[in-house]
């Protein structure tokens, strides 16, 4: 065989032990599962505006002597939170290159919407209590008012129970807050009605901001 026929062939690649093959395949199986299985994407400056204004929230409803104007503050909070908390998760994904239709994304938001959907339907129905006498909109003492004993209580109940069942496929700091916030909706219904908003205030306001912080120094975002 001539020396440039030789020079020709081709080289054969280097062994590859079967051990170091399957660890690497199982390497690969694991950091896939981990991705799939957790959603990173919460927000942590988000839950810090969030929390702004949820404490803004416990401030103006304690100035409120009606069970009308009362609700729309804390909805139209509600509203201005989620708003903010879903612009930030989306670009937090984005960044990440999460999707919200994925598995963990999916199971996510699939999770905590039937905790709100519940929030929502009991909100119409323990107001429509104080409907027929005085009225939503006439001043009323609080503890005297189904809304105001019942429904701090139950928005951070069931708002705190969808976080701690998200939690499973999110980051560890998040079924805590969820955990506190059922903690803080429990204490709530315990306590005078008065002390409603201070409730709603330490929980949907100062436990998203401490926790907002945690995730955006931990996990970013």
């Amino acid at each position: 065989m001539l020396e440039s026929d030789r020079a020709a062939l081709p080289q054969t690649a280097p062994a590859v032990h079967p051990d170091e093959a399957a660890r690497a395949d199982l390497r690969y199986i694991r950091e896939t599962l981990g991705r799939a299985a957790t959603f990173t994407a919460v927000p942590g400056r988000g839950g810090v505006v969030m929390g702004i204004v949820g404490v803004a929230a416990a401030i103006l409803g304690a100035q409120q002597t009606a069970v009308l104007p009362w609700i729309a503050v804390w909805l139209s909070a509600a509203a201005i939170a989620a708003t903010a908390g879903a612009f930030a998760t989306y670009r937090k994904a984005r960044a990440n290159g999460e999707s919200m239709r994925s598995g963990a994304g999916r199971k996510f938001v699939g999770g905590l919407a039937p905790c709100l959907a519940a929030g929502a339907a009991l909100t119409l129905a323990i107001a429509t209590l104080d409907a027929p006498d005085p009225g939503l909109a006439a001043a009323v003492a609080r503890d005297g008012s189904a809304a105001f004993r019942l429904l701090p209580g139950a928005w951070l109940l069931l708002y705190g129970a969808g976080i701690a069942a998200v939690g499973a496929f999110s980051v560890r700091p998040v079924p805590l807050l969820g955990l506190l916030c059922m903690a803080t909706g429990a204490a709530a219904l315990a306590a005078p009605a008065a002390w409603g908003d201070a409730f709603l205030g330490l929980g949907f306001g100062v436990l998203q901001i401490i926790f907002g912080v945690v995730i955006a120094r931990r996990y970013g975002g």
